[in-house]
Protein backbone atom coordinates (compact mmCIF):
# COMPACT_ATOMS: atom_id res chain seq x y z
CA UNK A 1 0.00 0.00 0.00
CA UNK A 2 3.03 2.24 0.09
CA UNK A 3 2.48 3.62 3.58
CA UNK A 4 3.64 2.44 6.98
CA UNK A 5 2.54 2.97 10.56
CA UNK A 6 5.71 4.96 11.17
CA UNK A 7 4.76 7.42 8.47
CA UNK A 8 1.25 7.81 9.84
CA UNK A 9 2.49 8.28 13.40
CA UNK A 10 4.96 10.92 12.22
CA UNK A 11 2.23 12.76 10.33
CA UNK A 12 -0.01 12.62 13.38
CA UNK A 13 2.73 14.15 15.49
CA UNK A 14 3.44 16.86 12.95
CA UNK A 15 -0.21 17.83 12.72
CA UNK A 16 -0.52 18.00 16.50
CA UNK A 17 -3.30 15.52 16.89
CA UNK A 18 -5.59 14.30 19.42
CA UNK A 19 -6.54 13.45 22.98
CA UNK A 20 -8.04 10.43 24.66
CA UNK A 21 -11.61 10.55 25.82
CA UNK A 22 -12.20 9.66 29.45
CA UNK A 23 -14.66 6.83 29.86
CA UNK A 24 -15.97 4.98 32.87
CA UNK A 25 -15.79 1.23 32.59
CA UNK A 26 -18.85 -0.96 32.34
CA UNK A 27 -18.74 -4.62 33.24
CA UNK A 28 -18.64 -7.21 30.49
CA UNK A 29 -20.30 -9.86 32.66
CA UNK A 30 -23.24 -7.55 33.34
CA UNK A 31 -23.50 -5.80 29.96
CA UNK A 32 -22.71 -8.46 27.33
CA UNK A 33 -23.34 -12.06 26.28
CA UNK A 34 -20.80 -14.20 24.46
CA UNK A 35 -22.76 -15.30 21.39
CA UNK A 36 -20.43 -17.58 19.47
CA UNK A 37 -16.93 -19.00 19.34
CA UNK A 38 -16.96 -20.93 22.62
CA UNK A 39 -13.73 -20.54 24.58
CA UNK A 40 -12.32 -18.20 21.95
CA UNK A 41 -14.21 -15.40 23.71
CA UNK A 42 -13.10 -14.74 27.29
CA UNK A 43 -13.90 -12.24 30.03
CA UNK A 44 -11.11 -11.39 32.50
CA UNK A 45 -10.38 -9.25 35.54
CA UNK A 46 -13.79 -9.37 37.10
CA UNK A 47 -15.54 -8.25 33.94
CA UNK A 48 -13.19 -5.38 33.10
CA UNK A 49 -11.46 -7.00 30.08
CA UNK A 50 -12.77 -9.10 27.20
CA UNK A 51 -10.89 -10.84 24.40
CA UNK A 52 -12.03 -12.36 21.11
CA UNK A 53 -9.89 -14.86 19.21
CA UNK A 54 -9.89 -16.36 15.73
CA UNK A 55 -8.31 -19.63 14.67
CA UNK A 56 -8.70 -21.86 11.63
CA UNK A 57 -11.83 -23.47 13.11
CA UNK A 58 -13.81 -20.40 14.17
CA UNK A 59 -13.90 -16.79 15.14
CA UNK A 60 -15.90 -15.39 18.07
CA UNK A 61 -18.27 -12.63 19.04
CA UNK A 62 -20.43 -10.95 21.66
CA UNK A 63 -23.48 -8.70 21.89
CA UNK A 64 -24.95 -6.34 24.45
CA UNK A 65 -27.73 -7.50 26.72
CA UNK A 66 -29.50 -4.15 26.24
CA UNK A 67 -30.82 -2.31 23.23
CA UNK A 68 -30.24 1.42 22.80
CA UNK A 69 -32.05 4.17 20.94
CA UNK A 70 -29.73 7.21 20.77
CA UNK A 71 -26.78 8.00 22.96
CA UNK A 72 -23.00 7.91 23.05
CA UNK A 73 -21.23 4.56 23.08
CA UNK A 74 -17.51 4.23 23.84
CA UNK A 75 -15.32 1.14 23.70
CA UNK A 76 -11.56 0.81 23.95
CA UNK A 77 -10.02 -1.78 21.61
CA UNK A 78 -6.55 -3.14 21.05
CA UNK A 79 -6.51 -4.86 17.69
CA UNK A 80 -4.84 -8.04 16.45
CA UNK A 81 -1.09 -7.46 16.34
CA UNK A 82 1.47 -8.62 13.81
CA UNK A 83 0.35 -10.15 10.53
CA UNK A 84 -3.41 -9.65 10.76
CA UNK A 85 -4.08 -9.86 7.00
CA UNK A 86 -7.41 -11.53 6.26
CA UNK A 87 -8.91 -10.82 9.68
CA UNK A 88 -11.72 -8.39 10.38
CA UNK A 89 -12.62 -7.03 13.80
CA UNK A 90 -16.16 -5.68 13.61
CA UNK A 91 -17.64 -3.37 16.26
CA UNK A 92 -21.08 -2.03 15.45
CA UNK A 93 -24.65 -1.22 16.39
CA UNK A 94 -27.47 -3.09 14.69
CA UNK A 95 -31.17 -3.83 14.89
CA UNK A 96 -32.60 -7.07 13.50
CA UNK A 97 -34.59 -8.09 10.44
CA UNK A 98 -34.48 -7.44 6.68
CA UNK A 99 -35.01 -3.69 7.16
CA UNK A 100 -32.43 -3.39 9.92
CA UNK A 101 -30.44 -0.27 10.77
CA UNK A 102 -26.71 -0.49 11.45
CA UNK A 103 -23.76 1.76 12.34
CA UNK A 104 -20.41 0.10 11.61
CA UNK A 105 -16.78 0.21 12.60
CA UNK A 106 -14.82 -2.56 10.86
CA UNK A 107 -11.06 -2.93 11.22
CA UNK A 108 -9.48 -4.67 8.24
CA UNK A 109 -6.21 -6.37 9.14
CA UNK A 110 -3.03 -6.15 7.11
CA UNK A 111 0.42 -7.66 6.75
CA UNK A 112 2.97 -6.70 9.40
CA UNK A 113 4.08 -3.10 9.11
CA UNK A 114 1.18 -1.98 6.93
CA UNK A 115 -1.71 0.02 8.43
CA UNK A 116 -5.11 -1.28 9.34
CA UNK A 117 -8.00 0.12 7.31
CA UNK A 118 -10.88 1.48 9.41
CA UNK A 119 -14.06 0.86 7.42
CA UNK A 120 -17.26 2.74 8.38
CA UNK A 121 -20.78 2.35 7.06
CA UNK A 122 -24.38 3.32 7.88
CA UNK A 123 -27.38 1.14 7.03
CA UNK A 124 -30.96 2.38 7.09
CA UNK A 125 -33.94 0.11 6.43
CA UNK A 126 -31.61 -2.65 5.26
CA UNK A 127 -29.67 -0.50 2.80
CA UNK A 128 -26.00 0.40 3.28
CA UNK A 129 -23.50 1.38 0.57
CA UNK A 130 -22.34 4.45 2.52
CA UNK A 131 -18.74 3.44 3.09
CA UNK A 132 -15.93 5.70 4.17
CA UNK A 133 -12.49 4.24 4.91
CA UNK A 134 -9.54 5.65 6.81
CA UNK A 135 -6.02 4.90 7.87
CA UNK A 136 -5.31 5.65 11.52
CA UNK A 137 -2.61 8.06 12.71
CA UNK A 138 -1.29 5.50 15.21
CA UNK A 139 -0.69 1.75 15.42
CA UNK A 140 -3.97 0.39 16.89
CA UNK A 141 -2.30 -2.86 17.95
CA UNK A 142 0.20 -1.38 20.42
CA UNK A 143 -2.22 0.22 22.89
CA UNK A 144 -5.91 0.59 23.61
CA UNK A 145 -7.72 3.39 21.77
CA UNK A 146 -11.29 4.63 22.18
CA UNK A 147 -13.78 4.19 19.35
CA UNK A 148 -17.08 6.03 19.85
CA UNK A 149 -20.44 6.49 18.20
CA UNK A 150 -22.66 9.48 18.97
CA UNK A 151 -26.15 8.69 17.70
CA UNK A 152 -28.81 11.38 17.79
CA UNK A 153 -31.92 12.04 15.69
CA UNK A 154 -29.95 14.81 13.94
CA UNK A 155 -26.74 12.96 13.12
CA UNK A 156 -24.33 10.09 13.68
CA UNK A 157 -20.74 10.96 14.57
CA UNK A 158 -17.89 8.44 14.45
CA UNK A 159 -14.96 9.30 16.75
CA UNK A 160 -11.50 7.88 17.40
CA UNK A 161 -9.90 9.00 20.67
CA UNK A 162 -12.57 11.73 20.79
CA UNK A 163 -11.53 13.02 17.35
CA UNK A 164 -14.46 13.04 14.90
CA UNK A 165 -13.65 11.21 11.68
CA UNK A 166 -17.09 11.14 10.07
CA UNK A 167 -20.50 12.81 10.41
CA UNK A 168 -23.60 11.31 8.81
CA UNK A 169 -26.40 13.87 9.04
CA UNK A 170 -30.13 13.31 9.02
CA UNK A 171 -31.26 14.20 5.49
CA UNK A 172 -34.85 12.99 5.74
CA UNK A 173 -35.94 16.39 4.42
CA UNK A 174 -34.27 15.36 1.14
CA UNK A 175 -35.89 11.91 1.14
CA UNK A 176 -32.91 10.04 2.59
CA UNK A 177 -33.87 7.50 5.30
CA UNK A 178 -32.15 7.90 8.67
CA UNK A 179 -31.86 5.34 11.49
CA UNK A 180 -33.99 6.73 14.29
CA UNK A 181 -36.83 4.32 15.02
CA UNK A 182 -35.22 0.93 15.65
CA UNK A 183 -33.33 0.29 18.91
CA UNK A 184 -29.97 -1.38 18.33
CA UNK A 185 -27.70 -3.71 20.24
CA UNK A 186 -23.92 -3.47 20.35
CA UNK A 187 -22.09 -6.28 18.59
CA UNK A 188 -18.50 -7.25 18.02
CA UNK A 189 -16.88 -10.16 16.24
CA UNK A 190 -13.47 -11.30 15.04
CA UNK A 191 -13.65 -13.38 11.89
CA UNK A 192 -11.82 -14.53 8.78
CA UNK A 193 -12.56 -12.50 5.65
CA UNK A 194 -9.55 -13.30 3.50
CA UNK A 195 -11.82 -13.63 0.46
CA UNK A 196 -12.12 -9.82 0.35
CA UNK A 197 -10.63 -7.94 3.30
CA UNK A 198 -6.95 -7.47 2.35
CA UNK A 199 -6.30 -6.10 -1.13
CA UNK A 200 -9.59 -7.48 -2.36
CA UNK A 201 -8.77 -10.99 -1.18
CA UNK A 202 -5.30 -11.22 -2.74
CA UNK A 203 -3.61 -11.65 0.67
CA UNK A 204 -4.76 -14.73 2.58
CA UNK A 205 -4.78 -15.36 6.32
CA UNK A 206 -1.54 -16.87 7.59
CA UNK A 207 -2.90 -19.53 9.94
CA UNK A 208 0.58 -20.25 11.32
CA UNK A 209 0.12 -16.96 13.24
CA UNK A 210 -3.17 -18.08 14.83
CA UNK A 211 -4.81 -17.58 17.20
CA UNK A 212 -5.46 -13.93 16.39
CA UNK A 213 -6.72 -11.96 19.40
CA UNK A 214 -8.30 -8.54 19.96
CA UNK A 215 -8.97 -6.99 23.38
CA UNK A 216 -11.76 -4.77 24.74
CA UNK A 217 -12.10 -2.66 27.86
CA UNK A 218 -13.76 0.49 29.28
CA UNK A 219 -17.15 0.09 27.66
CA UNK A 220 -19.44 3.00 28.43
CA UNK A 221 -22.91 4.08 27.31
CA UNK A 222 -24.47 7.47 27.90
CA UNK A 223 -28.03 6.82 26.80
CA UNK A 224 -30.18 9.82 25.89
CA UNK A 225 -33.62 9.85 27.43
CA UNK A 226 -36.68 11.36 25.78
CA UNK A 227 -36.58 14.15 28.34
CA UNK A 228 -33.29 15.29 26.77
CA UNK A 229 -34.87 15.96 23.37
CA UNK A 230 -35.48 19.59 24.28
CA UNK A 231 -31.92 20.02 25.56
CA UNK A 232 -29.92 22.49 23.45
CA UNK A 233 -26.82 20.28 23.70
CA UNK A 234 -28.86 17.34 22.43
CA UNK A 235 -30.52 19.31 19.66
CA UNK A 236 -27.39 20.85 18.20
CA UNK A 237 -26.41 19.46 14.82
CA UNK A 238 -22.94 20.95 14.64
CA UNK A 239 -19.50 20.18 16.03
CA UNK A 240 -17.67 22.95 17.83
CA UNK A 241 -14.86 24.74 15.99
CA UNK A 242 -11.94 22.62 17.32
CA UNK A 243 -13.85 19.42 16.47
CA UNK A 244 -14.57 20.68 12.96
CA UNK A 245 -10.85 21.37 12.48
CA UNK A 246 -9.96 17.84 13.64
CA UNK A 247 -12.61 16.37 11.35
CA UNK A 248 -11.13 18.24 8.36
CA UNK A 249 -7.63 17.11 9.38
CA UNK A 250 -8.64 13.44 9.45
CA UNK A 251 -10.57 13.63 6.19
CA UNK A 252 -7.74 15.44 4.40
CA UNK A 253 -4.85 13.25 5.51
CA UNK A 254 -6.33 9.86 6.43
CA UNK A 255 -9.50 9.22 4.43
CA UNK A 256 -8.74 6.70 1.66
CA UNK A 257 -12.26 6.04 0.34
CA UNK A 258 -15.46 8.08 0.31
CA UNK A 259 -18.58 6.80 -1.41
CA UNK A 260 -19.58 10.42 -1.98
CA UNK A 261 -16.59 10.83 -4.30
CA UNK A 262 -16.98 7.56 -6.22
CA UNK A 263 -18.40 8.69 -9.56
CA UNK A 264 -17.62 5.33 -11.20
CA UNK A 265 -19.79 3.56 -8.65
CA UNK A 266 -22.70 5.98 -9.12
CA UNK A 267 -22.69 6.81 -12.86
CA UNK A 268 -26.28 8.05 -12.67
CA UNK A 269 -25.33 10.59 -10.00
CA UNK A 270 -24.04 10.59 -6.46
CA UNK A 271 -26.44 9.73 -3.60
CA UNK A 272 -28.70 12.59 -2.55
CA UNK A 273 -26.97 13.20 0.80
CA UNK A 274 -23.64 13.58 -1.02
CA UNK A 275 -24.97 16.25 -3.38
CA UNK A 276 -26.29 18.30 -0.45
CA UNK A 277 -23.42 17.84 1.99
Amino acid sequence: MGISYNGLVLLGAIMGCCFLVGVSAGNFYQDFDITWGGQRAKIFRGGQLLSLSLDRVSGSGFQSKNEYLFGRIDMQLKLVAGNSAGTVTAYYLSSQGPTHDEIDFEFLGNVTGEPYILHTNVFTQGQGNREQQFYLWFDPTRNFHTYSIIWKPQHIIFLVDNTPIRVFRNAESLGVPFPKNQPMRIYSSLWNADDWATRGGLVKTDWTKAPFTAYYRNFNVNAISSSSFSDSAFQTNELDAPSRRRLRWVQKYFMIYNYCSDLKRFPQGLPTECRHA
